[in-house]
């Protein structure tokens, strides 16, 4: 799909921007900012005041303009798609019908590799494979793996658990067609951002309790983890730092309408009795992010219940750093750490 003239010059304007010299881009930025003890870093903070100038959020108007928006953003803060990586279109099968996905292989990747089943975020509300094409990319060629990107069902069309029972369909299907798809089915990790980092987690419970097949390794990006309680970090970042309270409302809103029991591991993944026995986790969270307790909290509970967990925390970063891939050079960083874990997981 070609992109339109005026995002084209935008996102052009946006890459001189973080091209300037540090003095600069610190006075169109403001001073830093510190809360918590943690100084947001320069390049989360001007592509923040970016997002100030231009009037946008995560959350804008009805859910349509919403998901419009989230599309049509990636081409400013996403950057040029890594080549050479081919992709093919898969229909997986689900409850409700062919759920669409794209295999993502670099180029000279040998059969059979590791393979990673990704599931996108954007509140269980928002987001597509589109969306998240240049993370599924760059996880794909750093980490050296496959990625089964998934278009699992969104709300408020199809609430919880509808995205619940498409990742777990899709997983299955990676294991079952392991060999077509080119992948160890002994290698498979689940893993994704936010909501999607929901979602991998909870597949990742529920095969192991069910006795496997179940992923190798968890790559679970400031994931959402329970649903019934306000945490610290929600009250201290809920304001102006991509991922607002007010947004965070709204998806639960769309996706765990009044009477779903939000206690359901399934909804809350820490609150699930017993993790013992799950797969290894690289768990990342964000400093300057309202989902950072809830998922320190569980890559807690998991350490404490026995499963190897490796909880980085990027202190200087915002919620959806994975997808700002193609502005300064922080979020790379941070990115490229977690390929690297996952290269490990996987190996």
């Amino acid at each position: 799909m070609s992109i339109p003239l005026q995002v084209r010059i935008q996102a052009a304007g946006a890459q001189l921007m973080f091209a300037m010299p540090q003095v600069v881009r610190r006075l169109i930025a403001g001073r830093p900012l510190r809360l918590d003890g943690q100084e947001l870093a320069l390049d989360a903070q001007l592509l923040l005041k970016l997002q100030q100038i231009s009037g946008a959020g995560l959350v804008k108007g009805t859910v349509d303009e919403s998901r419009a928006n989230l599309l049509g953003s990636r081409h400013l803060v996403s950057g040029k798609p890594l080549e050479p990586v081919a992709t093919r279109e898969l229909a997986i099968p689900g409850e409700d019908g062919d759920i669409p996905a794209t295999l993502y292989t670099p180029g000279g990747l040998p059969e059979p590799s590791g393979l990673l089943v990704f599931y996108h975020g954007g509140g269980w509300v928002l987001g597509t494979r589109e969306s998240h094409d240049t993370t599924a990319r760059f996880l794909a060629v750093h980490a050296g793996v496959r990625v089964l990107s998934v278009e699992y069902r969104l709300a408020p069309e199809h609430p919880f658990p509808a995205a619940t029972s498409d990742a777990l369909a899709a997983f299955d299907y990676a294991h079952a067609k392991a060999g077509e798809l080119g992948a160890d089915p002994a290698r498979i990790a689940a893993g994704g951002d936010s909501a999607g980092g929901n979602l991998a987690a909870v597949t990742a419970q529920v095969t192991t309790r069910r006795g496997g097949p179940a992923p190798k390794f968890q790559l679970l990006f400031y994931p959402a983890t329970d649903f019934s309680t306000r945490r610290r970090s929600r009250e201290l970042f809920g304001k102006g730092l991509f991922l607002t309270d007010v947004d965070m409302d709204w998806f639960e809103g769309h996706y765990a309408p009044k009477g779903t029991d939000v206690t359901d591991p399934r909804l809350s993944p820490l609150l699930a009795e017993d993790l013992s026995g799950l797969p290894p986790a690289y768990i990342a969270t964000a400093g300057f992010d309202p989902l950072r307790d809830e998922g320190e909290a569980y890559a807690k509970r998991l350490q404490e219940a026995g499963v190897p967990t490796a909880l980085s925390r990027q202190p200087d970063l915002v919620h959806g750093y994975v997808n700002f891939l193609g502005v300064g050079r922080r979020f790379r960083e941070a990115t490229m750490e977690a390929a690297g874990a996952l290269r490990l997981g996987l190996s």
